[in-house]
């Protein structure tokens, strides 16, 4: 077998990453050579995990971002808008550039959604190019609509099919081609062909698309891109073999405990969250672990009980099979691990794809949901305990736990870019 380098383009927070770590690790396996084009600060991370990494600066944001820019991108209506016309369009012929440069010697590209510099230099150069969706809500089907983060109520109108949200969606392309106005200018400056909006059927690669989400959460659907394979979850959970030490001992101490968790996003703007949370645990009677990311034990409250414990970060898939139930934010990373762990979830979105992620896994029957500007003691507790209480959620949790277990995202993803590169050898190099 022919061994190839294979450039895996991303960008994003660990729910954004993770994926192309775990096809890169068995692209590894296979014989191949996967880098990993990412923001310089993960370069440490993908070199513990083992990986040729190649800087690409996507957009202007820091290792960690603050309060303020998260709220930005996270923000309900406009959000969408700030990531791409802020911090990805001023940036985009920086990462053309840096582009170019990880490609050089590659068989293939993997490209991230916001991954346009990456797309353009693999276009420039004839290389084939696989694009990819992390959840559903990036396919933008009419016959499966998303939720709309800043009108949800519209979401209740999907009975009525594709005639109402065909209009509706060309709408939203048409207003949102001006934020990639930077994009066709270079496309344009490249002699590249013009194939349509990028933030909808020009992001789709005529290579092929990987959807690598389960069916459980968006099933395939008539206008999803041609040549869609649907890989399933992909999981990747870090060099970490083990728990932290503490975390390990608080949890043979007692019962499994509530996690609470923001992700590696919405945690650097959580507001009182932690607080509530810790306050429906105490009010439950219930043992709780709140992660509070990287440095963030400044947001958790002082002078907890025994009962709970603060922890920066843990390998979701360690931590959340041995929880009572997870309370999350709904990035399509934390869900993925949180419907593998067969747990049932209270889901509080912030913004982007996440009320899309909890109103899904509200429908499978595993999750409540309610909103970040409702999320309160009261509310919290009220949810948990209907959680913990009604058994038809830990059931149909324990199901869809089961099947998401029996998915191999990563060998389905790396099936089909076997398939890519045997289909297409004179495109590829040894």
């Amino acid at each position: 077998m022919a061994s190839h380098r294979i450039v895996l383009a991303n960008f994003g927070s660990f729910g954004d990453l993770h994926p192309y770590l775990g096809i890169a690790r068995e692209l590894q396996r296979r014989g191949h050579t996967p880098v990993i084009a990412t923001v310089p600060h993960y370069r440490e991370k993908v070199a513990a995990a083992g990986f040729e990494f190649a800087p690409v600066r996507f957009a202007d944001i820091t290792e960690q971002p603050d309060a303020a820019m998260m709220e930005r991108i996270l923000h309900l209506r406009t959000g969408p808008e700030y990531i791409i016309r802020t911090l990805v369009m001023p940036h985009l012929r920086t990462a053309y550039a840096d582009a170019v440069a990880a490609l050089e010697g590659a068989s293939l590209l993997v490209s991230h959604p916001l991954s346009y510099g990456a797309q353009l230099a693999a276009q420039a150069r004839g290389l084939p190019w696989v694009s990819t969706q992390l959840a559903p809500f990036g396919m933008i089907s009419a016959f499966d609509p998303p939720v709309i983060p800043f009108a949800p109520l519209l979401t209740q109108l999907h009975r009525m099919g594709p005639r109402l949200w065909r209009p509706f969606l060309s709408l939203a392309k048409s207003g949102s081609r001006r934020w990639v106005r930077a994009v066709e200018n270079l496309r344009r400056e490249l002699r590249l062909p013009d194939t349509g909006n990028p933030l909808f059927e020009g992001g789709a690669s005529p290579w092929g698309t990987l959807a690598l989400f389960s069916p459980l959460l968006g099933k395939p659907q008539p206008d999803w891109p041609a040549d869609t394979t649907q890989t399933g979850f992909v999981f990747y959970d870090g060099e970490e073999a083990a728990l932290p030490p503490e975390l390990e001992r608080f949890l043979q101490a007692g019962d499994p405990p509530i996690v609470f968790t923001l992700g590696t996003a919405a945690v650097h703007n959580p507001g009182s969250f932690y607080r509530e949370s810790a306050a429906a645990a105490q009010r439950l009677g219930q043992r709780a672990v709140l992660l509070v990311g990287r440095g963030g034990k400044a947001h958790a409250p002082g002078h907890l009980p025994d009962s709970l414990l603060v922890a920066e970060y843990a390998p979701f898939s360690l931590l959340l099979p041995r929880a009572a139930a997870v309370v999350h934010q709904g990035g399509v990373g934390t869900t993925a691990q949180a419907m593998r762990s067969g747990k049932p979830m209270l889901v509080v979105p912030w913004g982007v794809d996440q009320p899309d992620n909890a109103e899904r896994v509200r429908r499978l029957g595993i999750a409540q949901v309610t909103t970040r500007k409702a999320y309160s003691v009261s509310v919290a507790t009220q949810a948990l305990d209907l959680l913990l209480r009604e058994p038809c959620y830990a059931q149909r949790a324990f199901e869809v736990g089961e099947q998401v277990r029996q998915e191999n995202g990563a060998a389905s993803a790396c099936d089909t870019l076997a398939h890519l590169l045997h289909e297409h050898p004179a495109t590829s190099s040894s």
